[in-house]
């Protein structure tokens, strides 16, 4: 490893670990984290966690399938959601056998606390530096 690299490697892990947490968290892709959002106080299928995204950005932000399921294998791969097994699906008359649901894990909930944390300090630095109103 090229000490440019390491270097790189070390500033990155010092830069995204927080106290707080005992495992380093990147910076997740703004998809990501709508999608972890969308999954923070309730399980849900794929077209669900689109709908809640688009509601909750106002139209702003669209998740294409692809977007939404290529970030959805990432976060299963990563561990921060899981997919729910039949037993865990919601109750029959409240179900479509044909849709995926899926659930946000510890890890996935300590990644999206991890982000808003940094997202927290930016706004904190855009502030100090003239770029948001100060707040009272």
């Amino acid at each position: 490893m090229s000490d440019l690299v390491r270097h790189n490697t070390s500033s990155i892990a010092h830069h995204y670990t927080d106290m707080r947490y005992t495992i380093l968290m990147p910076a997740l892709t703004p998809q990501a984290f709508h999608i972890l959002i969308a999954l923070a106080d309730r399980d849900q299928h794929g077209y669900g966690i689109m709908q809640d995204v688009v509601v909750r950005t106002s139209g702003k932000l669209r998740l294409s399938a692809g977007t939404l399921y290529g970030a959805i294998k990432r976060l299963l791969e990563d561990g921060l959601i899981i997919e729910l097994r039949d037993t865990q699906r919601p109750e029959n008359g409240h179900d479509d056998e044909r849709r995926r649901y899926y659930r946000l894990t510890p890890l996935g909930r300590k990644a999206a606390k991890a982000e808003v944390a940094r997202m927290t300090e930016l706004l904190e630095q855009a502030r100090a530096h003239g770029l948001v109103a100060k707040s009272n």
